[in-house]
């Protein structure tokens, strides 16, 4: 079962022109028993069938491709990464991005640690808290070359919580599921103000689908002000019009 599954990754990310070595394949068929093993007693994610998990999250999750591809020593930051997505899968096919993944719920955290063990992954941490703090840390705020997001947040909102970890001249990628365009016309004024400019749309259907997907290259054109990200839960409830 455990080859059968392999092939079934190896033959997956071929259609998307990606090689996967004998390492790789191990860490994402991993990757998926550790999914599914903590998903019976928290819930992680619910898509759980072994062709709809590499459809949907892992392939998913490297159409970055489309826009851009990580470089050698670049950070990352995956904020709202729930159960690794799309960080684990970026890592494993591009071991060498030095990346941190941002989750709010402590629990999902610990799962992420234990795959990041588990798959023996470098250079790679989960960090528990909330964006609108952290992105006021030092250590945080503009040190990033690219923050992407797979979070289900309006636009508006998902930007002030992104832009400010973004280094002046990096980017955000937002992976958006449905119609983008009455999105980005209501975040315009957000986007500027924080200091970025959508940069580049890719819109496809993900491989052997007809699922919509649409990733949008953010770039950071200036420091974001100070004043952002506004308190907790602000963005989401007032986003920036």
């Amino acid at each position: 079962m455990e080859k059968e599954r392999q092939n079934d990754i190896r033959s997956a990310f071929e259609k998307i022109g990606i090689a996967l070595s004998e390492r790789q394949l191990w860490q994402f068929e991993q990757y998926y028993e550790m999914l599914i093993q903590k998903n019976e007693v928290m819930n992680l994610t619910a898509i759980t069938e072994f062709e709809e998990v590499v459809q949907k999250h892992f392939l998913d999750s490297l159409m970055i491709r489309q826009l851009m591809e990580p470089k050698t020593g670049e950070q990352w930051l995956d904020l709202g990464t729930g159960a690794g997505f799309p960080g684990i899968p970026l890592k494993i096919v591009y071991p060498e991005l030095r990346l941190v993944l941002l989750d709010s719920l402590n629990k999902r955290v610990r799962f992420l640690q234990e795959v990041i063990e588990g798959l023996e992954l470098k250079e790679i941490t989960a960090v528990h808290g909330r964006a609108e703090e952290l992105a006021r840390r030092a250590e945080y705020r503009e040190q990033f070359d690219c923050c992407v997001s797979r979070a289900v947040a309006n636009l508006a909102s998902l930007s002030e919580y992104c832009l400010p970890f973004v280094r002046v001249g990096g980017c955000f990628v937002p992976y958006k599921s449905e119609k983008v365009q009455e999105e980005i016309r209501g975040a315009e004024k957000a986007v500027r103000i924080l200091g970025g400019r959508i940069e580049r749309q890719e819109e496809f259907m993900l491989p052997g689908s007809d699922i919509y997907r649409c990733l949008l290259c953010i770039r950071k054109k200036k420091q974001t002000p100070e004043k952002y990200p506004r308190k907790a839960g602000t963005p989401t409830k007032e986003p920036i019009r």
